[in-house]
């Protein structure tokens, strides 16, 4: 049986993404296989391109040949040069600097502070919004209202016993 390295397409329209799979030479593009040993993100910047560089040894060792861009992967990751003795490759691959998750989250809220200013969080985001700000507002008042009744009735309270006081004080 021909084995071939090859591509296998996966991903949406205008975005593709392969895994590099081991197959049968007579099957579909993204048909059975034997064994992934591998994945291409072409659209990534720096192109993403991660193989099992023991695997990929292993499957040219017994006589598996790989396609051109296949061929293409394994000449930059140096996998190639490897199995083939030769020595290796001059251009390195460039690596993604790895994202500092705590910064970009900093970053975001601090511009999320900016645009949105306190008692500006439901302006210009629709109907909802306004009627929950309307909402709010209604409940504020009405708290308003009511501590304003309590302080009333605890003043008018206080006065009476003010006066009781001031009656017993006159009596004794």
């Amino acid at each position: 049986m021909a084995v071939k390295i090859k591509l296998k397409r996966l991903g949406n329209i205008r975005n593709p993404k392969y895994r590099i799979v081991v197959a049968d030479a007579r099957t579909k593009r993204d048909g059975k296989a034997i064994e992934e040993i591998g994945l291409y993100h072409p659209k990534e910047e720096p192109s993403r391109i991660e193989v099992n560089s023991e695997r990929a040894k292993h499957w040219l060792s017994v006589g598996a040949q790989p396609t051109g861009p296949v061929k293409t992967l394994l000449l930059r990751t140096g996998i190639w040069q490897e199995f083939k003795g030769l020595p290796a490759p001059q251009n390195p691959l460039k690596v993604a600097e790895p994202r500092d998750k705590e910064a970009e989250e900093a970053a975001f809220q601090a511009v999320l502070k900016e645009l949105v200013l306190p008692g500006d969080e439901a302006k210009g985001k629709g109907k909802k919004a306004d009627k929950k700000a309307d909402k709010a507002e209604k409940a504020e008042k009405a708290e308003k209202a009511e501590k304003a009744e309590k302080a009333e009735k605890s003043e008018k309270a206080e006065e009476k016993t003010a006066e009781a006081a001031e009656k017993s004080e006159g009596e004794a």
